[in-house]
């Protein structure tokens, strides 16, 4: 009986043996497809809205755009894009410094305009003193402005877009900001 005994304890070690070097296998060929470094980001705004209808009166969205490293791998050199309508009766401001500014003004958590400063249709942004999203992190550009009067109809979307070393082409964000007005006394003037 013992040596059915040691039969059956004997298969189970090598059922054992051959089992472990299989997960040893798949864990290597997993390692080497890259399956471990997942680069994923989310990008989105969060508004507020303060419409006037009063044609005299200017309305307002306030917003932030965050953006959220979801992969497993830091995000480096993180940038951003928010980019209005050509043409749109839209105007855009925020906190952030250019890069002639003194050096005072460049704190960690402000953002810095990269781009022409005469554009008023992108606003190229990149934080300052902050050159790594890690997984799980969240980086904002707070407290932007939208401005634009109801004296004339207006639709426009604002979109967003976020950038990194790892990815060069962008990630558009989830929710761009529709904005649309018709001025009812311009209304029947096509007539």
């Amino acid at each position: 009986m013992n040596t059915q005994k040691d039969s059956i304890e004997g298969k189970i070690k090598d059922l054992k043996a051959q089992t472990s070097f299989y997960i040893h296998e798949i864990k290597k060929l997993v390692e080497e497809q890259g399956f471990y470094k997942n680069v994923s980001v989310i990008s989105y705004f969060t508004t507020s809205l303060n419409i006037s209808y009063d044609a005299e009166q200017e309305s307002l969205c306030l917003g932030s755009y965050h953006i959220r490293n979801i992969g497993n791998q830091p995000l480096t050199n993180p940038y951003l894009c928010i980019k209005l309508p050509e043409d749109s009766p839209f105007s855009f401001s925020g906190r952030y410094v250019y890069e002639h500014f003194n050096q005072n003004l460049k704190t960690t958590g402000s953002w810095e305009r990269i781009n022409d400063t005469s554009n008023n249709a992108e606003f190229w942004l990149k934080p300052i003193g902050k050159t790594t999203i890690e997984p799980n992190e969240t980086i904002s550009f707070t407290n932007f402005q939208i401005k634009w009067s109801h004296n004339l109809s207006y639709a426009g979307t604002i979109t967003g877009f976020t950038y990194c070393d790892e990815l060069q082409d962008g990630v558009l964000v989830l929710n761009p900001i529709n904005l649309n007005g018709i001025n009812v006394g311009q209304e029947g003037s096509d007539e």
